[in-house]
Order: structure tokens, then sequence, then C-alpha cells
């Protein structure tokens, strides 16, 4: 049984043009969220996109604009460490005719390694009388300087996107299911090593997929079942990291955590994958497969180096 919802969400690539800039940038790292929020009395969807490299670090806020999809609603805020004046402010934008607010906070924010603060920060937008999307930990701090309420209709992540780069090893963190528990995810692969290429795919330090050969099974998913009751489903797309000469390739994984996930565990078709491919991506407009879908989905390319 072929899982159209599954195609939709793997060519997520032309969300934006951020993943064809890692070809040119290397050093640059993204993080990029697709939240879908009420403002302006429709459901939108917010595209929060966090960048960093050698020269450049910010986080931009893209509103859509349901109308007219090439006349987006963008806020940009700098982050470099040595513009300490910007690390606090207020933006405004104008959504189909009504005001709209941006409030941040970054000056005590702690950074690691991916271009999004740990914690000690907020990104508060602001619609009539409601924080309609608020990112970081110091919510009270947002309220209170915003002097606005929680929305009745909370905004929903939908899905998040995020470039790493390797050889043989991609590691990253993931919210899983339901909460906001991070899981650490690890993807090996021995394409440098004698034999068949193999692939392991870990969890929180448990290999919950291995592929034995893959010239036969680049491509693929499987339902895996966590500790906590969770079952998510991952899907593989590595054909590139195998049969490109490219200088620059990179290897598209998903997870995805659904009610129907869970419902499909028994469903002897629901390995089956063999009908997708990602190279006719940039035809497809991301935005509308993403809400056709249901669950959360956690998209990496993992970049070879």
């Amino acid at each position: 049984m072929y899982d159209h919802r599954s195609e939709h969400m793997m060519k997520a690539r032309s969300t934006e043009k951020q993943t064809n800039d890692q070809v040119e940038n290397k050093d640059a790292q993204t993080v990029t969220l697709i939240y879908q929020a009420r403002i302006a009395d429709l459901f939108r969807n917010i595209t929060v996109t966090w960048n960093k490299s050698s020269i450049n670090h910010f986080i931009s806020i893209n509103v859509e604009n349901p109308v007219n999809e090439k006349n987006q609603y963008i806020c940009k805020i700098d982050l470099k460490a040595w513009q300490l004046w910007c690390k606090k402010g207020l933006k405004n934008l104008e959504v189909d005719g009504r005001k709209l607010d941006v409030y941040w906070d970054f000056r005590q924010a702690k950074f690691s390694d991916s271009p999004a603060p740990d914690s000690d920060y907020y990104v508060a937008i602001v619609s009539k009388e409601e924080v309609v999307l608020l990112l970081g930990d110091l919510k009270q701090d947002a309220y209170k300087r915003t002097k606005r309420k929680p929305p009745l209709v909370e905004a929903t992540l939908l899905c998040k996107q995020e470039n790493v780069y390797g050889k043989e090893l991609y590691c990253t963190r993931a919210t899983l299911g339901e909460g906001e528990e991070k899981h650490e995810i690890v993807i090996e692969n021995s394409l440098s090593g004698p034999g068949d290429p193999e692939m392991w795919i870990r969890i929180n330090g448990v290999t919950a997929i291995h592929v034995v050969n893959l010239y036969w099974a680049f491509r693929g998913n499987e339902i895996v079942s966590m500790n906590n009751n969770t079952s998510i489903k991952i899907f593989w797309d590595v054909h590139d990291w195998l049969f490109s000469n490219s200088s620059s390739t990179y290897g598209l994984f998903m997870f995805n955590s659904s009610k129907e996930v869970c419902a499909s565990i028994d469903d002897p078709d629901s390995r089956n994958f063999d009908n997708w491919n990602h190279e006719d991506e940039d035809r497809y407009d991301s935005s509308q497969g993403i809400q056709s879908l249901s669950g959360y989905c956690h998209l990496l390319y993992a970049w070879k180096i």
C-alpha cells in the first residue's frame, strides 16, 4: 500500500532554498521548524529558520500568505554575538492589514552546537490580544513583556528540518512522539569499508534499524516501537550516497509519529516504499504536503563531506 502522505513529507526540501544554500556554504548550520497558528482569522504556516555560519547568525520568521505565495511576510533577527544592541527587540509586520508584533530577548541565551539556543530566551509573535506563537523557555517573561494572553488555539509544530554533516556518522536530537523529551539519534554507515555497505539507525543508543546491504535497500521504511509506548515510522533515501558523482550529496531521513503510524503496525504493507523518489522534489509545494500529514515529522538531511 503506497503511502502518499510519506511522499509528501519527504519532498519538503522545497520549503525554503536553504538546502541548496548548504552546498555553497558547507559551514552553515540550519534548523527549520514549521508551525501552524491562527493569524488574521486564518490558520497559516509559520516557518522559523535558525541559521549559523562563520559570518552570519540569525533567525528568520516567515508567515504564510495564502493569497500570494511569492509575497510572504518575513521578519529577520540578527543574533551575532558582538551586536549586543539587537539581543532584545521588537519588530512589526502587517499581515492582511492587521498588525503583527514580534518580540524577542536573547540577552541571556545559551547556545551549544545548534544554531538555535538551548535555553534562556524567548521569541513571541503577537496578534491582537494573543501570543499566537511562543518559542523558548522564558515564557513568563514573554507574557509579562507583551501583556498578552495565550491563544485559544495553541500553535502546532508540524515539522522540523535540519542539515547535519559527516562521513560515516551523523548525530542529532529530536522530539519523537508526544511530549518535549529529546531523543538522541545516530545514523552510521560503512560506505568506506570493505564488503557491502551497511547502515545503522540508533535511537538513545539502541539500534532501531540495521540495513545489511544498502545497494539493495537504499530506500525504505520501517515502524519502530519506542520504550515509552510510542511508535514512529522511519523513512530513508540514501541513493545519492551510493550513486551520485556530486561532491555534495545527502541522505534523506524522516521520522514521523502519529496515530496512523500506531494503527499500521500490523499492516504487512507498511514497509513498502518502493515508489518513492525525491529527485522531483523541486516541483513540490511542501507546505501543502505537510498540512496533509498527521503527526509530527522530523526531516534530516545527512550531507557527506
